[in-house]
């Protein structure tokens, strides 16, 4: 296709390939943000065309991204599909105009969607303890109870426990290094029931690898074949033992994130010290921890105090909360 055929098409086509292989090799990006902003611009590209076919970048303005915007609520899309999307759309134009394509952008006055206030669920230290007594000195079973002492101890999230190799781990000083979005690493740390946990493992990892011939695996954790586990493979070992331990409470591999965040929390941690624990940028993504806290403590005096039950009536029943 000729150059003029490009430009001929709007910007966002032209320069869509250009701005991804720059995420890829100058932000350094992880695949899956490199594919997420990949959608978002392919599916904005598609919208453009669909609407209005001869449009060129002059005429993206703010205005039209309004109706794109309106255009994912009716169809049903999530806010933080909504908001992502947004935020691709800003970060791609302000590379055009960075590197002389755009002289403006279309983004400003362009806010993300208020996100609905909602808390993540977390586990009371009684269910986080029951979950985590695990029974038997087999492979799987060995495995399984480092899997969920790691989430719990280290409050590290799935996509960083699956790729946790031996080289990461500092046993001296009880410490693993963990590789986080964006290509961050940071350190988190290993209690110790997770340590006695993975002092029972090793032997049995490396038994297994031996039979199997795979003695140069680096990854800690690893499946039956002796190949790294997958986060599918982790997800679905949480499932399995919350089933056999007859809880009730819907419990996802995150769930072990928030939990470990609420309980340091409750005992005085700084939130400071947590945000960098959690390896969030914000503050604000780890201050929903400390409302976790307050309903925590809500429930506790609901189901301890023998008055909570007192509805505003004056009549005996059940908690509202």
């Amino acid at each position: 296709m000729s150059n003029s055929a490009i430009d001929e098409r709007p910007l966002v086509l032209a320069h869509c390939d250009e701005y991804i292989e720059y995420l890829r090799s100058v932000r350094n990006l992880t695949d899956a943000s490199v594919r997420a902003y990949a959608s978002d611009l392919a599916a904005f590209s598609a919208w453009l065309a669909g609407t209005d076919g001869d449009t060129v970048h002059a005429e993206v303005d703010a205005a039209l991204v309004r109706r794109y915007v309106g255009h994912l609520s009716r169809q049903n899309a999530a806010v933080s599909t909504i908001n992502r999307s947004i935020s691709s759309l800003k970060g791609y134009y302000r590379y055009l105009m960075r590197t002389g394509r755009a002289t403006g952008t279309p983004m400003e006055g362009i806010r993300g969607l208020r996100r609905p206030q909602s808390l993540p669920s977390f586990m009371f230290e009684e269910e986080i303890a029951h979950l985590l007594d695990l029974q038997g000195d087999d492979f799987p079973t060995t495995r399984d109870r480092l899997i969920l002492e790691l989430l719990y101890s280290t409050g590290c999230r799935i996509s960083e426990l699956v790729t946790i190799n031996l080289d990461d781990i500092d046993f001296k000083r009880g410490r693993v290094v963990v590789h986080g979005k964006g290509r961050k690493d940071r350190v988190v740390f290993i209690g110790a029931p997770a340590r006695a946990a993975l002092d029972d493992y090793l032997p049995l990892r490396a038994a297994r690898l031996r039979r199997i011939g795979l003695r140069d695996e680096k990854a800690l954790v690893v499946n039956a074949n002796g190949g790294r586990i997958t986060q599918r493979g982790v997800a679905t070992i949480i499932q399995k033992r919350i089933v056999e331990k007859g809880i009730a409470k819907h419990i996802s591999p995150h769930t072990f994130r928030h939990t470990f965040a609420t309980h340091i929390l409750d005992r005085g941690a700084d939130i400071r010290i947590v945000q960098e624990m959690l390896g969030h940028s914000s503050l604000s993504t780890t201050q929903v921890y400390t409302h976790l806290g307050l309903c925590a403590l809500k429930r506790i005096y609901d189901q301890a105090h023998p008055r909570a039950a007192i509805d505003r009536g004056g009549s005996t029943g059940v908690s509202h909360e």
